[in-house]
């Protein structure tokens, strides 16, 4: 390692951040592009499992905050990629690379939403695993990156809020709401359970080596864990893992191994819904080009 990258590891190591005019080693930069345009990519991809349900929900109060949600998630999506941009990578170039499946989005948003109660988990509980990795990044080591992302857990609290709401009012209503619920519990867990990736030990994992994040893959599950198996549980409802239960002696949640290779199958483009997900994008890029190049003509 030269001189200059390892004063640049120690500076940022340190607890420093670093700007999008300084200089950036390689590797660094290589990193940073990866992980946000992955981000970047999953709030884009993340507004599809939702969007299906907007004209299926089942008040217009609903509808109007199901929609307000889905653009936030889109205006998350591009104050990411303007991130990634200033790093190096255009805009349009990360949208072919996420449509041709050369880069990856965050598994939860390949599986199908198949009831209302789907969309009150993904709201409550996948939005609540998310924002535990976001607020790991407030403290990112590239300063841009860090900067937005105190809009984007602004925001998402207010999704986790909304979530809840939905699943309440469902678990206050009939047993055939209760049940929707139930079982939308039982398929999202194996997924919850693999949001935040496989352990990596602190030392082997390039995202803590170069303080992109400040929290290991494990250290994000606990807490997730930690904040929402009460509150799963006070609500009467199952967890689909008998193996579940917290280690008196140090406090920590023992639980059914992840199926890691699944979690591989599917993030490389192999979901129940990723094609017909892509596919939709592919076709509402096609049909919008006109826009584009009409606004891009009138610019020039």
């Amino acid at each position: 390692m030269g001189a200059r990258v390892q004063e640049f590891v120690e500076y940022v190591q340190g607890g420093s951040q670093v700007e999008a005019g300084d200089w950036l080693p390689d590797e660094y930069r290589a990193k940073l592009i990866k992980f946000i345009e992955m981000h970047g990519n999953s709030e884009l991809m993340g507004v599809l499992p939702e969007r299906e349900w907007i004209l299926r929900a089942p008040t217009l109060q609903r509808k109007l905050a199901l929609t307000a949600k889905v653009q936030d998630e889109v205006g998350h999506a591009q104050l990411i990629y303007r991130v990634v941009e200033d790093l190096g990578k255009p805009r349009e170039q990360c949208l072919e690379d996420l449509l041709s499946g050369r880069a990856k989005f965050h598994n939860v948003f390949h599986y199908p939403t198949r009831t209302w109660g789907d969309v009150g988990v993904i709201a409550w509980l996948v939005d609540a695993a998310a924002i535990i990795s976001q607020k790991a990044l407030l403290k990112c080591s590239y300063a841009p990156y860090a900067r937005i992302m105190k809009k984007i857990c602004w925001e998402e609290s207010f999704h986790i809020l909304h979530g809840r709401d939905v699943i309440l009012a469902m678990m206050l209503g009939t047993p055939g709401q209760r049940e929707l619920v139930q079982e939308a519990v039982t398929r999202w867990w194996g997924p919850l359970m693999q949001f935040h990736g496989n352990p990596i030990p602190a030392d082997e994992d390039p995202m803590l080596y170069w303080r992109i994040k400040s929290q290991g893959n494990e250290e994000a599950r606990q807490q997730f864990l930690d904040g929402y198996v009460p509150q799963i549980l006070e609500l009467g409802l199952e967890l689909p893992d008998p193996a579940l239960r917290k280690d008196p002696d140090t406090g920590r949640w023992l639980y059914t191994e992840p199926d890691w290779e699944e979690l591989r199958h599917v993030v490389t483009g192999h979901g129940p819904r990723t094609q017909e997900r892509l596919d939709l994008r592919r076709r509402a890029r096609e049909e919008s080009a006109w826009v584009r190049r009409a606004v891009l003509a009138e610019a020039a």
